[in-house]
């Protein structure tokens, strides 16, 4: 294979890695795919215009062959310099080498201004300035390039040693194009390619590009693990907080709820002693006026006050209960009172199920009791009725006792409110006219 031959397969191969890396560009959105693509680019064009035929396709001779010819290689490996930068992370990992870097890139633009002023500012020709320049700038690039591959080495990391071996098969050809240049008087000879100085090159330019893309390509399968990585870690920091959160609010709801359950406690507590004081303030009166009802009135009261032991530990009871003890509460009453008292109750049916805290209707039935005029005379009229949506009324005729015999403390409707409130249930209303006093209690499904 000649190497007419030749060249259009090496053209034919870094067109194919360009447009691979033209595709990775675009999904990834990166600067140094837009470098690896210029550097490829750069080598298109030196090595389009060293064949004859584009030459004189496009009419470049002279100076300006010359120049590109000269210069070409040189643009090429300043953008290689940018593209190293940003293929190892130089600056924060080799940050003297970064430095060293710059350098070479300002003597890049010197050679090539140097090259310029030679081949289009001056008159006169020197063909032994331009090979003796061109020739010390190729040997000082193989030095800068072997050094340069000798503290990334030291990274040992495998990004870098594909950058490590592509750059050194790269120096490899160059170096061994370099000679062949020397040593042979044609620059293309016209039997076998592998004889032809910029073979060599070539072939070190494609293995340098296969390394590069293949270190590209683990780079950013690396950046796809690592991104893969944080993102698990943020989820399970996430479901972490999340947890800790949602074990926080259980805590704090557990402590509400014991905390309302003490508050419960201690507001039964009160009932037991009010009511067994109240009972007994009647049962004293009884004794001296009528013997035989007091000793029903004790066996009453042992039922009522059973009935009171055996809800003290629930927040809740149903209305039919309540509704049951308050038939056997009322009995007290009407041992005492008489024809002075009368109670109604009108509650539906379906209701019957829905509950209230214990032992509410019994505390606002002796309020009205204790606040009002009980006698033959003026008889004390309650009632107990639904009819309003799921309010339970409790109502009683006013006839206010005087002021001086009984002063309201108003313990026993504060005692319902803060039931309610800590149960979370709407706010029962106390209403009060000329006539009648009513409270109505909101029923709980």
């Amino acid at each position: 294979m000649t190497f007419a031959v030749w060249q259009p397969m090496f053209t034919g191969m870094v067109i194919s890695i360009l447009l691979l890396n033209v595709v990775q560009w675009v999904i990834y959105r990166e600067r140094i795919y837009g470098l690896y693509t210029l550097y490829m680019l750069a080598w298109l064009v030196y090595f389009g215009i060293r064949v004859r035929e584009v030459r004189e396709l496009i009419s470049i001779s002279g100076s300006t062959w010359y120049f590109i010819k000269a210069g070409m290689p040189l643009i090429a490996y300043y953008i290689y310099t940018s593209f190293a930068d940003a293929f190892i992370g130089l600056p924060k990992r080799l940050p003297d080498l970064s430095r060293l870097f710059q350098y070479a890139k300002a003597c890049i633009l010197l050679y090539l201004a140097f090259q310029f002023t030679l081949c289009y500012l001056i008159n006169d020709w020197y063909p032994a300035v331009y090979n003796s320049v061109h020739t010390a700038i190729r040997l000082a690039m193989v030095v800068f390039a072997s050094y340069s591959v000798y503290r990334i080495l030291k990274l040992k990391d495998v990004v870098a040693r594909y950058f490590i071996v592509g750059s050194a098969l790269l120096m490899i050809g160059a170096v061994t194009s370099m000679i062949l240049s020397f040593t042979q008087e044609k620059t293309v000879p016209s039997t076998y390619f592998w004889q032809a100085p910029l073979t060599a090159i070539q072939v070190g330019i494609i293995l340098e590009l296969i390394c590069f893309s293949l270190g590209l390509g683990y780079r950013q399968r690396q950046a796809a693990i690592r991104s893969a990585v944080l993102e698990q870690r943020f989820e399970r920091q996430q479901e972490k907080h999340q947890r800790k959160q949602l074990e926080a609010e259980l805590s704090m709801q557990q402590l509400r709820q014991e905390m309302s359950e003490v508050q419960m406690r201690a507001l039964q507590s009160q009932l037991n002693p009010h009511f067994l004081f109240n009972s007994l303030n009647s049962l004293s009166s009884l004794i001296t006026d009528e013997p035989v009802k007091a000793e029903q009135f004790v066996d009453e009261m042992a039922s009522v006050y059973r009935y009171i032991l055996q809800n003290n530990d629930y927040e809740l009871t149903t209305l039919s209960r309540e509704l049951q003890f308050i038939h056997s509460y009322f009995h007290l009453l009407e041992t005492r009172y008489g024809r002075g008292i009368h109670l109604e109750i009108a509650v539906e049916e379906a209701y019957l199920s829905w509950q209230l805290p214990p032992l509410t209707l019994q505390l606002l039935i002796e309020n009205a009791v204790k606040h009002n005029i009980v006698s033959a005379d003026q008889p004390l009229a309650i009632r107990l009725s639904t009819g309003n949506g799921h309010w339970l009324s409790i109502c009683n005729n006013l006839q206010r006792k005087p002021v001086d015999r009984v002063k309201s403390t108003k313990k026993g409707l504060l005692n319902i409110l803060t039931k309610y409130q800590m149960l979370g249930q709407a706010t029962p209303t106390v209403e009060e006219t000329d006539t009648e006093f009513v409270v109505r209690l909101p029923l709980i499904p």
